[in-house]
């Protein structure tokens, strides 16, 4: 019987002491469990609390933008009118322009009298009488005392090819060049003016293949040659006379630059621009890329000889395009966001006329950019290539005779 009772008793100890364990786990647990629930909770109320004031974020950021909305659209109604009010004032400033050109002074101490402007008024404008003037002109053109009054009209042609490219018409002919792009080896020829204007792209053209590819838009067409630049690395410029009529390269002349250096800031592809007048054929150029002026050559159209080389002080800093006319550079000017051309900056080489002097003369306002520019000086026009379009520029001239 006493072991029996022992047992019993040792069992009765061991049951207790177990519950007393068991009951110690479960209120721990139900302790961890109510923790977790008192975070919970805490979580669930900063979650409301970051919702609510999401909603309160997102309805000022809806308020916001719907008055900035508003305020956009008011801008946008005064820009319109702006824009408006600009371009009825470039309109009358072209229109004032043309009307009444500005006048062009030159220094004191060269005596210079200006005559009235060369040309044949709007109202005179018949054929017979051009060509009766155009005489006059060409006997005086050794004097060559021609300077730029103003833009007497403007000739949209019509939009082919790239961006940027260049045309020109052969001052001893009637035959016009297209140079569609800024490098390639061919070119396109028209008959004449009205057959290009009058073409379906340049179709109906004669193609002329290239020896070499040509860079840039800086060509020239001159007494039935066609000079362009050859630039096979950065230091070696070329200058190519080839013989339209024959096909053939007639000479090559080597133009030797410190480093790669384009002479127009705002037209990168531009490395030399070669430049016909009266008085020849001419080089715009820049000797090195830390160079800050346009420099201007004169070449020998016969042999590429270099005869002289100025400096013109004109900065190639927005620079986009320059002529040549009667021995004075015109350089053109613009800003990156493309604006209203205008020439700037000019140099004589006969220091008749100084570019503080002269008159500041704006392109009427088209497209964008001018890619290149082309004189002829059988007609007093400008052949311009903005953003794929073909323009012709009219122009007004002043005589200066030395007294």
């Amino acid at each position: 019987m006493k072991p029996v009772l022992v047992l019993l008793v040792s069992t009765a100890w061991t049951l207790t002491g177990a519950q007393y364990y068991y009951q110690g786990l479960m209120d721990y647990l139900e302790n961890r469990l109510l923790a977790i629930e008192d975070r919970m909770q805490f979580w669930h109320d900063q979650s409301h609390r970051y919702h609510t004031e999401l909603q309160d974020f997102k309805k000022l950021t809806a308020e916001a933008m719907d008055a900035l909305s508003k305020e956009h659209s008011l801008l946008f109604k005064d820009l319109e009118g702006a824009s408006v009010r600009v371009d009825r004032v470039e309109r009358e400033m072209d229109y004032v322009e043309t009307q009444t050109s500005p006048r062009a002074c030159a220094k004191k101490a060269d005596k210079v009298v200006e005559q009235g402007a060369w040309g044949l008024e709007e109202s005179r404008g018949e054929e017979e009488e051009e060509e009766e003037e155009w005489e006059e002109v060409q006997s005086r053109l050794s004097d060559c005392v021609e300077i730029l009054s103003g833009i007497r009209s403007v000739k949209i042609l019509k939009r082919v090819g790239s961006p940027k490219g260049m045309w020109t018409r052969d001052p001893r002919s009637s035959k016009v060049y297209v140079f569609n792009g800024t490098s390639g080896d061919s070119i396109y020829q028209f008959n004449s003016v009205r057959d290009f204007s009058s073409s379906p792209g340049v179709s109906s053209s004669r193609q002329i293949q290239l020896p070499s590819d040509f860079s840039g838009p800086g060509s020239a067409i001159y007494n039935g040659f066609l000079y362009y630049i050859q630039q096979e690395t950065e230091t070696d410029m070329q200058v190519v006379r080839y013989d339209l009529m024959s096909g053939f390269v007639t000479d090559i002349a080597m133009f030797p630059v410190e480093s790669k250096a384009t002479v127009y800031d705002l037209n990168p592809e531009t490395a030399a621009d070669l430049a016909a007048d009266e008085e020849g054929l001419w080089l715009l150029y820049a000797s090195s890329d830390s160079e800050p002026n346009i420099h201007l050559a004169k070449m020998d159209p016969a042999t590429l000889d270099i005869e002289q080389i100025w400096d013109t002080r004109c900065p190639r800093e927005n620079a986009e395009a320059a002529f040549v006319i009667c021995g004075t550079v015109y350089v053109v000017y613009n800003t990156r966001l493309a604006s209203r051309s205008r020439v700037q900056c000019l140099f004589d080489v006969n220091d008749m006329v100084i570019s503080e002097e002269a008159p500041l003369l704006y392109f009427p306002r088209r497209y964008g950019a001018h890619a290149s520019l082309k004189y002829n000086p059988e007609e007093k026009q400008l052949y311009a290539w903005d953003d794929g379009y073909q323009i012709i520029y009219r122009l007004t001239m002043k005589r200066k005779l030395l007294v």
